[in-house]
């Protein structure tokens, strides 16, 4: 798929196989588009478009802080440069929520929603977690990437696909330090919002896994 850049500075790849409503995809805090490859090799007869969060892949991040309303900003401005009236999207951890932030202000512009691996009304234990998770981030030493590793992969995949998991290691290694605290800080303290939920009346697939 060709990579491009649009007039807002975001890093995409379109696969544009018709002018059907593509199947957008949104990656995780650290990661960027290429996690999804898998994906759009799959959907290769689908028009699909992945793209670099902001702060993340070639997308710059030019704020000192980053919030919902500015992920949602930069894929409406995407879909809208594009000529998508209707998308189909799907979001995986920070995208999960950015997608379901993104569906509450803009639900009108989607066919369908996938939300993968989200959270959902942390206790106090998780909350504690994630903070501590952060912490150790902060310290940009291996040990917090094979965590994530960890928890995105069984023991049993790993030893299966070693390559895949060297890649995605590969990724979270080369990405933007500073900016990737941006994103997880805002991934690290979002509070649930339920009025915003309701908000959402478009098909919505929820998934996630142990």
């Amino acid at each position: 798929m060709p990579k491009t850049l649009n007039s807002f500075d975001t890093h995409y790849s379109l696969n544009n196989v018709s002018k059907k409503n593509p199947i957008v995809f949104i990656h995780g805090v650290g990661l960027n588009q290429e996690i999804w490859k898998p994906q759009t090799d799959f959907f290769k007869n689908y028009t699909t478009l992945t793209y670099d969060l902001l702060g993340h892949g070639k997308t710059p991040l030019n704020k000192s802080k980053v919030n919902f309303n500015d992920f949602s900003r930069q894929l409406l401005n995407l879909i809208d440069e594009l000529k998508f009236e209707k998308i189909h999207l799907i979001g995986f951890s920070l995208g999960a929520l950015i997608a379901r932030d993104f569906a509450s202000k803009h639900n009108e512009r989607l066919c369908s929603l996938i939300i993968h691996g989200s959270i959902y009304k942390r206790t106090e234990d998780q909350k504690r977690i994630v903070i501590n998770r952060w912490n150790v981030a902060k310290l940009n030493r291996p040990a917090s990437k094979k965590a994530a590793l960890r928890r995105w992969l069984t023991e049993d995949f790993t030893k299966k696909n070693p390559e895949i998991y060297k890649r995605i290691y590969s990724i979270l290694e080369k990405n933007d330090h500073k900016n990737f605290l941006k994103s997880y800080e805002t991934f690290v303290h979002y509070e649930d919002d339920d009025n915003m939920i309701k908000k959402i009346s478009v098909n919505t697939l929820i998934t996630t896994g142990e």
